[in-house]
């Protein structure tokens, strides 16, 4: 077996040889078990001369022979060079003839040497975690708001301010979009997030009364699909009705939940919004310092450890759409070379600060312990509603324990790094 030869930091090539006498076993060993399986016209079972066996299932021997042996010589040629691939191998120059040794190249991505430094030295700019007392007044509004209940209103007709209670269907102009259909909604007239074309049509309608009009949307649109498209909208007034929103004091608060007072509740609320903004303070300031390691440090990524980056983002992202509604139909179209495209760049970024984590962690021995692999686990088991016993056995079965493992661990060292940076 020859040296390893380099051809950059991460790809690898071994020229690998198996002895002969090692295929000659593997082939007996074969053609043994094709004897006691083979059906051929007449001889019995498990009485086909291995010579007719030879003759009969070369090819198939030959394939065997390479999928039982190429794998485990690679892997021990491998390990005697302290090799450790973080890719499947390309297997190429396969010879195999009877009476020689098997030969074949193997080409494969290792782990870049990565030297790590100065990363004691980062720091980012802590962000103002205070609260002001007008986003107290406005959290308080919107929990007002939350709140609201609406009566009904007879015998008038719609004027700005109120919410009309509508149904309606849009049909869209443009070819290939989908019509818009919604059984039951309140839509406030005059409303600041009301479509002009809505407060302005059903303005002055009564209960049971039709209109139908267009409405075209701005191209940036907040729902994408609808976005610089027009709609002919059929709308049906239901009812009128008129929000009332609760008075800021005691009765309210023990409305909202287990509060005594509003001041109990004022209280509450601004230490939500303390926490909410430290929790965005802390992760801004983790990713610009991720920023600033990667940026430090330039070394080569295995295009497999990208390719598997892009495919956990690209699942993570089709869960989401899917969770939000989207058809599997309308995922099956998605340009899915487009999209990967997209996420490689990022991707690239994530897996060397993954790496340079690593390193990290292994400079400050900073560990992972079984008990906070186990909290993470049954926190799995607690949303897949699944027992843990379970959730545990797929998880090692599937070699996601170790990931998870080298998750949590890669999150203590960016915790260590974010608090040492103040």
């Amino acid at each position: 077996m020859s040296p390893t030869e380099t051809k950059d930091n991460c790809k690898r090539e071994l020229q690998v040889e198996v002895p002969a006498e090692v295929v000659a076993r593997e082939t007996e060993s074969l053609i043994q078990r094709y004897q006691k399986m083979a059906r051929l016209p007449g001889f019995r079972r498990g009485h086909v001369p291995s010579t007719l066996i030879r003759q009969r299932f070369a090819e198939d021997i030959k394939t065997d022979i390479v999928e039982n042996l190429v794998p485990r010589y690679f892997r021990e040629q491998a390990e005697k060079q302290g090799l450790h691939p973080v890719s499947q191998p390309r297997i190429t120059d396969l010879q195999i003839q009877e009476g020689e040794p098997l030969r074949f190249k193997a080409s494969f991505e290792i782990l870049p040497e990565v030297e790590v430094s100065g990363y004691k030295e980062l720091r980012v700019d802590k962000a103002d975690t205070g609260v002001s007392e007008q986003e107290v007044e406005d959290a308080l509004k919107n929990l007002r708001e939350q709140h609201a209940s609406y009566t009904p209103v007879e015998g008038r007709t719609l004027a700005d301010g109120d919410f009309a209670q509508v149904s309606f269907n849009g049909v869209p102009k443009e070819p290939g979009s989908k019509p818009v259909n919604v059984d039951e909604v309140l839509v406030e007239i005059g409303g600041g997030n009301t479509m002009a074309e809505f407060s302005e049509n059903l303005r002055g309608l009564s209960a049971g009364e039709e209109r139908t009009f267009d409405v075209t949307y701005p191209k940036d649109f907040s729902e994408e699909r609808l976005g610089g498209k027009t709609f002919t909208y059929t709308v049906k007034v239901h009812g009128i009705k008129q929000k009332h929103l609760p008075e800021l004091n005691d009765e309210f608060a023990k409305q909202v939940g287990e509060f005594a007072s509003l001041e109990e509740v004022t209280k509450r609320v601004r230490e939500h919004l303390e926490e909410d903004k430290r929790r965005t303070a802390e992760r801004e300031g983790k990713e610009k310092l991720l920023d600033q390691l990667v940026q430090r440090h330039e070394f080569e990524v295995p295009e497999a450890m990208v390719e598997r980056q892009v495919d956990v983002r690209l699942d993570r992202g089709l869960r989401a759409l899917v969770a939000q509604g989207m058809r599997p139909e309308e995922v099956k179209k998605m340009d899915f070379a487009r999209l990967r495209a997209g996420q490689r760049q990022t991707a690239l970024q994530e897996v060397k600060a993954s790496l340079l984590l690593e390193k990290i962690a292994d400079s400050e021995n900073i560990q992972v312990d079984e008990q906070e692999v186990e909290k993470e686990v049954e926190a799995i088991a607690r949303q897949a509603k699944q027992p843990v016993e379970s959730v545990r056995a797929r998880l090692t079965r599937d070699g996601a324990l170790d990931r998870i493992r080298n998750r949590l661990r890669n999150e203590k060292t960016l915790d260590f790094l974010y608090n040492q940076s103040a």
